[in-house]
């Protein structure tokens, strides 16, 4: 579409809140917006002092994270904030998928570039595009994720190009620039290129940056998975990169990667799944949401409407977001389903990522939802501090961590801008507070390992710097403070700003656009080609506080799990599993009429066992394999944290509180969940190192924290050692060179078989990375004080005040625990003699659990029982896939 420079930002006037219309050739304007009026203003509005401070503060938070990776992580690709040093790949234990962002082109300087032109930093982007041109390398023999390279680094070069071409037409910056980056981002455009040869169009998930793919010996070209999202979020950055140099071939490419996944969409709910083979176009993973793996597919087909004008993307789009506000969307909740059966949930929890949902919905004009949704995460993150990396539909920590993403600070940005309601003023505040409060250490910000306890992970991703301090400031900022004009750019989902002249640049028609939206379709209630007024929307000006009060309240301390649909033929709600007892009589029967037999195994365990056949009813039998889903997933959510982790936080100076260290906790002495307080003291390094002897330090240690080297005695040995000299508590720090939490499971210190009452210290254990932060610090301050508990206290010495909320099993059930139903044993070592640990190992007790190989044995059993009928047999074939998918998403990291 070719339109002049007045007509593009009406178009992108819809992202900023206000009202827009987009004339297209074929048909009239899409979408909405949102008129800004005192109408809206729901609350007393925030002073412009306040919000001019709150700006200041964001400038100076992004100075300490942007100034402390320059100094002490560049020109590696992160900085690593605990141990004040930058993340290279192979220099540091393995993520996992995690490091495919990390190509060694010093990943979040690209990432940050053009932040720094946002924030008024033009003297320090001169200086980063300077070094970026002259230090970074592209050729580099490392094998990258292409989703993650695109969208962070492809997408960094763009945006950097972009503001660089913006302050040199100025003509006050950069008058030397001559699309030095540019060029770069075509190197890299070409680099990716290679990912796209395969039969489908749909790109191999990773590639090596100087040799492409061509199988093994290039540790590429072996995948037959991806992504949705991986495969889908190509578009904003290879059309802009075909726009800026002339050449057709990227966007070509990813527009193919798009047509592809389209028609590979279910028809009937016209969802589309998580994972696809690349080469077959056969869903992997049949579970359909708007969180981690599909995310921003969606997210690209409604934005690159708004950047290249073409309206098959919106009408895709549209068809999709109606099947998501038929299916998944059930307010405030957003849960993902089956794509084949999409009334049947795929899983009880949430990820966070699907938290920049509600911006898109702003973006889309559909605003009720977007405050519902918007509401509830907001709550979650009070109820936390952070939004967990997964929580519960009744709001419960799923996955306790928090990489400090910008999902949430996004979606408020943009209810901001739309309604003007300072009400997401103090939502931004909230963030802003939290990241200071819990995130803040001296080298930095520092992810969150579990927001339970407050801890931290060394690690600060590039995304913190490109989108977080974007958001925040754009929140607080008043338009004078830009140096140009927001809504003459697009933001990507990493943020990055391309231009919306791009869409006056003729699009090649290499690849001929195959339009497959039917007449049918185009009846869709939800192609409704108006522009609503929003005083009409929202004509009491207190309806959006009505929208969000009752949410309020079911996310507060009672956390009540939503209410559940009526079960056909049986005139009560099925059973589900957070609720069964293996001793209540009520409850065996209805497992009878779902078809589930209970069996007591000679160990004490209970084994669940489903014949689909056995149910009254082919209803009855869905709730059974329901149940039995949800049952599995239970038992895999409790072994991940059924080890509730303690804190190690160095509260001395120059740390005062902002460090945090995940700790393990021992089976015997002082239990840190039922201290108020904690234990604080100064620590010190027993004599022998080992505890195994009677120490030689003993006045020394009196009145303190003992550090201990793990090995050659048992722990209980070690504890009644720096017991008898006086010490208040111990720490055993692992001797196993790199081990860390961030990728070995915590476990339980053991006693040594003898009666440990004796033992009334506390003692816990911490891996060698974290250790090594708390010996460096005692080795540089001499004096380092810390606190024992399990929980952080608050940065700055100050005890957290202690709240009632829902982050832990130990608090606020408004059931009982499931201990009767679930193996809740704890990985316990032992002996320590041989040093051998039982890392991941199982103490089998006498408690009643579920036995998950024996329930999927049972359920194959069942598929090739000859008296099932043919409906059964299609339904139990069905469940075994969503098994399958079920297993694959709990390995998958988010």
């Amino acid at each position: 579409m070719v339109g002049s420079s007045s007509s593009l930002r009406h178009r992108w006037n819809l992202a900023m809140g206000t009202l827009w219309i987009f004339y297209s050739a074929t048909m009239p304007a899409f979408l909405l917006l949102l008129l800004l009026g005192p109408s809206l203003r729901l609350s007393d509005a925030m002073s412009r002092d306040e919000r001019h401070k709150l700006r200041d503060q964001v400038v100076e938070m992004f100075d300490h994270a942007y100034q402390n990776y320059m100094e002490h992580a560049y020109p590696a690709d992160e900085l690593m904030p605990l141990t004040c040093r930058g993340r290279v790949r192979g220099q540091e234990p393995s993520r996992g998928d995690v490091d495919d962002a990390l190509g060694k082109f010093s990943l979040t300087l690209i990432d940050t570039l053009d932040t720094l032109v946002l924030l008024n930093k033009t003297a320090e982007f001169e200086a980063a595009v300077r070094k970026v041109l002259s230090d970074v390398r592209l050729d580099n023999d490392i094998v990258v994720s292409v989703f993650e390279t695109n969208i962070r680094v492809l997408g960094g070069l763009l945006g950097g190009h972009s503001m660089a071409v913006m302050l040199k037409d100025s003509g006050r910056h950069m008058l030397w620039y001559r699309d030095e980056l540019l060029q770069m981002a075509k190197d890299l455009g070409l680099r990716l290129l290679p990912a796209f040869n395969t039969s489908s169009g749909l790109p191999y998930p990773r590639v090596n940056l100087r040799y492409g793919v061509r199988g093994p010996e290039t540790r590429t070209g072996t995948e037959t998975d991806t992504c949705t999202a991986c495969a889908g979020t190509m578009i904003l950055e290879f059309a802009a990169l075909s726009r800026f140099t002339g050449d057709p071939i990227f966007e070509a490419h990813a527009r193919r990667a798009l047509d592809f996944l389209w028609e590979k969409r279910q028809r009937n709910s016209n969802l589309v799944g998580t994972t696809i083979n690349i080469h077959s176009g056969e869903w992997v993973r049949r579970d359909s949401g708007v969180g981690a793996g599909i995310d921003s597919y969606y997210e690209y087909l409604l934005k690159a409407y708004i950047l290249l004008g073409d309206d098959q993307l919106l009408q895709r789009f549209n068809i999709h977001y109606a099947s998501i506000m038929k299916y998944i969307s059930q307010p405030p909740l957003l849960l993902d389903v089956h794509i084949h059966k999409p009334l049947l949930p795929a899983r009880t929890w949430m990820d966070s990522l699907l938290a920049f949902f509600p911006g898109l919905q702003v973006l889309k004009g559909d605003i009720r939802p977007a405050i519902e949704t918007h509401e509830m995460l907001y709550q979650v993150t009070k109820k936390h501090n952070f939004l967990p990396e997964a929580f519960t539909t009744d709001f419960r920590v799923h996955w306790a961590q928090h990489p400090l993403r910008p999902e949430f600070a996004e979606s408020t940005y943009f209810l901001y801008k739309a309604t003007r309601d300072p009400y997401y003023l103090e939502a931004g505040r909230t963030v802003l507070e939290n990241l200071n409060r819990f995130a803040r250490v001296p080298c930095g910000f520092a992810a969150m390992k579990d927001v339970r306890t407050g801890s931290h992970e060394d690690r600060m991703d590039s995304f913190f710097l490109a989108e977080m301090f974007k958001y925040l400031f754009l929140l607080f900022a008043d338009e004078d403070d830009l140096p140009f004009d927001v809504e003459d750019y697009i933001f990507t989902t990493e943020a990055h700003l391309l231009p919306l002249s791009l869409s006056t640049t003729p699009r090649s028609r290499t690849t001929p656009a195959v339009n497959t939206v039917t007449e049918e379709e185009l009846e869709d209630p939800n192609f409704d080609w108006t522009c609503p007024n929003t005083r009409l929307l929202f004509p009491d000006p207190a309806f959006p506080r009505n929208l969000r009060d009752p949410i309020r309240s079911a996310v507060d301390k009672s956390c009540p799990r939503p209410s559940l649909p009526r079960e056909p033929g049986m005139g009560r709600p099925p059973l589900r599993a957070q609720d069964f007892m293996a001793n209540n009589p009520e409850h065996l029967e209805l497992l009878r009429r779902m078809g589930v037999s209970l069996i007591h195994l000679k160990d004490g365990r209970v084994q669940l066992v489903q014949h689909a056949s056995q149910a009254v009813s082919a209803v009855a039998a869905e709730d059974g394999m329901r149940f039995m889903q949800e049952m599995m997933e239970l038992s895999s959510q409790q072994q991940k944290e059924q080890l509730p982790p303690r804190a190690v936080q160095i509260i001395s100076h120059p740390f005062f509180g902002r460090v945090v260290l995940t700790a393990g906790p021992a089976q015997f002495g002082t239990d840190l969940s039922k201290s108020s307080t904690g234990v604080r003291g100064f620590v010190t390094v027993a004599e022998p190192y080992s505890g195994c002897a009677e120490l030689s330090n003993a006045a020394f240690v009196q009145g303190r924290i003992a550090l201990l080297q793990r090995g050659q005695c048992m722990f209980a040995e070690k504890a009644r050692h720096i017991q008898k000299a006086g010490a208040i508590g111990g720490i055993v720090i692992d001797d196993n060179e790199g081990s860390s939490s961030d990728t070995a499971p915590l476990f339980q210190m053991a006693g040594d078989g003898r009666n440990t009452d004796d033992i009334t210290l506390p003692l816990l254990f911490l891996f060698h990375k974290e250790g090594n932060i708390l010996l460096e610090a005692l080795k540089e301050y001499r004096e380092v004080e810390v606190l024992l508990s399990d929980k952080a206290r608050d940065r700055g010495g100050d005890r957290l005040e202690e709240e009632e909320d829902c982050s832990t099993e130990e608090k606020d059930h408004s059931s009982p625990a499931p201990s009767t139903t679930l193996d809740q044993s704890q990985p316990s070592t032992q002996e320590e003699q041989t040093e051998e640990s039982a890392l991941g190992k199982e103490e089998v007790k006498p408690e009643q659990t579920v036995d998950s190989n024996e329930v999927t044995g049972a359920e194959e059993e069942e598929l090739s029982d000859e008296g099932d009928s043919q409906s059964v047999d299609s339904l139990m074939a069905d469940w075994q896939e969503d098994l399958e998918a079920f297993k694959q998403m709990e390995k998958d990291e988010l």
